[in-house]
């Protein structure tokens, strides 16, 4: 798949499954904007890692994503945006009469609205190019949910809604909207949850990815962040022009239960 010609922007991209993508859009041809909160050495080498591996230009932008004038900021100083990737996010879990209302507040800004403000800010631009991809990351939470993961939860509904909002809005542009729906992913912050899980349950480290982890993922075995990359490069192609408003799962069936 050629995406030359193309930029791609990132939120939430210097680790884990942003990154992922990040790098798969850049292997497709794709120019890509990084974006995270923070603004380090780290965060800029990211990128420039990903210019020297692929060829394409690569930037890092900084934008806090709990807030709605930088997230439209972000798309502003990118200069272009034809391919959007939705993907910063947060989690905490508690039970919800402990639920404390200023992570329930982060939650929603950060996995939920940040989304609404880059794709307001981005669909205009999109159109007058005459192309544009939209693509959510949602969660297996999108469809389903878990107790104490109310305003994750609340959230990922929330993502998958507006994706089927702007799927229709844009219906008749040559733009699509999709959302992405992973279930449990090997990143580096779920490795690092696997020490303090054993320890939890006296568990052996493979017990836990099984019995604990990916209890409800039926295929136990994560997803990979190049799995997820190939999803979106996928979703970004001319063989995915018709496919707009949809939330494909990338969760070994858990959601088919």
């Amino acid at each position: 798949m050629n995406l030359q010609g193309k930029t791609a922007i990132i939120t939430g991209s210097t680790s884990g499954i942003g990154l992922g993508i990040a790098r798969a859009m850049a292997q497709a041809g794709a120019d890509v904007v990084l974006n995270s909160f923070s603004d380090t050495e780290a965060d800029h080498a990211c990128a420039a890692d990903i210019a020297a591996a692929t060829g394409v230009s690569a930037r890092y932008i900084q934008a806090d994503m709990s807030k709605g004038d930088e997230c439209r900021r972000l798309i502003t100083q990118a200069g272009g945006c034809d391919i959007l990737v939705n993907n910063a996010g947060i989690q905490h879990v508690a039970p919800i009469q402990d639920f404390d209302p200023a992570k329930w507040d982060a939650i929603i800004a950060i996995n939920l609205s940040s989304a609404f403000h880059t794709t307001a800010a981005a669909v205009t631009g999109m159109r007058a190019r005459g192309w544009g991809r939209i693509i959510n990351l949602a969660s297996a939470h999108g469809l389903t949910a878990s107790p104490y993961k109310s305003a994750y939860v609340a959230a990922k509904h929330g993502i998958v809604g507006l994706t089927k909002t702007v799927g229709l809005e844009t219906a008749r542009d040559p733009i699509t909207c999709n959302a992405i729906c992973p279930g449990y992913v090997l990143t580096p912050l779920v490795e690092a949850q696997i020490p303090d899980t054993m320890k939890e349950y006296g568990m052996s480290r493979e017990e836990v990815i099984d019995k604990v982890m990916l209890a409800r993922q039926p295929s136990k075995q994560f997803a990979t962040v190049e799995e997820l990359g190939g999803t979106a490069v996928f979703l970004c192609s001319d063989a995915a022009a018709q496919i707009t408003g949809t939330a494909i799962s990338v969760d070994g069936g858990w959601t088919a239960q």
